[in-house]
């Protein structure tokens, strides 16, 4: 049983290969991956104030909207607060939340906890609430600080001196995509503002930034293209077997391991990707999954065969972001390059 409300509820259970450490998932399914992760990451940092005194900062006929609770929320409206004003984003969150506990509130009185609406939504929640505290409590935690310290220098001493390119990119489905797409760069819009819009891989949270990689770490007509540009160029739409990009290239440098201390925070992030990545693996092998739906099945197949022949031929997709945020706004890959 839970209580919401001071009503009881019950409440049905329901079960719910990196570049080198640093790069980009091989697997179809990472982008639940990389959802998970930048989720549980974001929610770990906004909460670290929270922890430490879950102050009441509200109260909604009785209920306290605590700090704890604020710091929630700010993940769920991470979208909408991208487009508050920072001075004004915790009266935001707060009046979300006063709005919420309004109506339901009234919910309760009409008694829509007997609804099966209610009971569906429920269930579906509760799995997320569950697979974000696991998170938290079992996978995050196993990532400690030696554990990183001992990722940098294992990759540190493989560093050469190859060029390396930052870039972006835009990844569609079609080339009419992509030519929507152009057509938005060449009135003006910002890449990152479009990337975030319609880019399809894990990067749309970046900006599309890739961070710095070197040729062979994508594919052939990926890398031909970012290689061939100048810094602050966009190329014409690329085609590759992961769909159309297209790129922006930030900067070109030689070799050369970064400072620890500037990419700790990309390191500790990639390697949650890798622990959550082995543990989703370990459970499927161990679970009981069947795809009923025939359009479905035979997308999935299609995809472990593309993803078995990748493996096979030792290319990378120039899909998924290995790039970070962390503080100012700024964008590091998750590297010791």
């Amino acid at each position: 049983m839970i209580w919401i409300y001071d009503e009881p509820v019950s409440v049905v259970e329901t079960a719910g290969s990196p570049r080198g450490w640093f790069g980009i998932m091989r697997t179809y399914g990472l982008k639940l991956v990389l959802a998970l992760v930048t989720t549980a990451f974001v929610v770990g940092s906004a909460t670290v104030g929270a922890q430490e005194t879950d102050k009441i900062v509200a109260k909604v006929n009785g209920y306290n909207i605590t700090a704890k609770e604020i710091a929630l929320a700010s993940d769920d409206l991470r979208p909408q607060l991208e487009k508050v004003p920072a001075n004004f984003r915790f009266a935001f969150i707060v009046e979300y939340l006063i709005e919420r506990h309004l109506l339901a509130q009234e919910a309760v009185k009409a008694n829509t906890i007997e609804t099966d609406e209610y009971k569906r939504r429920l269930k579906y929640y509760q799995a997320k609430a569950l697979r974000d505290a696991y998170f938290t409590d079992n996978l995050a935690s196993s990532i400690t600080d030696d554990a990183v310290k001992a990722a940098y220098e294992k990759e540190a001493s493989k560093v050469t001196t190859e060029k390396r390119a930052r870039a972006r990119h835009i990844l569609v489905n079609s080339e009419e995509d992509a030519n929507k797409a152009m057509a938005r760069l060449e009135k003006g819009e910002k890449f990152e503002e479009i990337a975030k819009q319609v880019s399809l891989d894990g990067s749309r949270d970046y900006g599309g930034d890739l961070g710095f990689f070197t040729a062979a770490e994508m594919v052939p007509a990926f890398s031909k293209a970012v290689f061939s540009l100048k810094k602050g160029e966009v190329s014409k739409p690329v085609k590759t077997d992961f769909g159309w990009h297209i790129i922006k290239l930030e900067d070109v440098q030689e070799g050369g391991a970064q400072p620890f201390e500037q990419v700790r925070n990309p390191i500790r992030l990639v390697l949650l990707r890798k622990a959550v990545q082995d543990k989703v693996l370990e459970l499927r092998a161990a679970g009981q999954i069947e795809i009923l739906d025939p359009d479905l099945k035979r997308l999935q197949e299609e995809a472990e065969k593309k993803r078995q022949a990748l493996d096979a031929s030792g290319q990378v997709p120039a899909t998924t972001g290995g790039a970070s945020q962390t503080t100012g706004g700024k964008s590091n890959k998750g590297d010791a390059q």
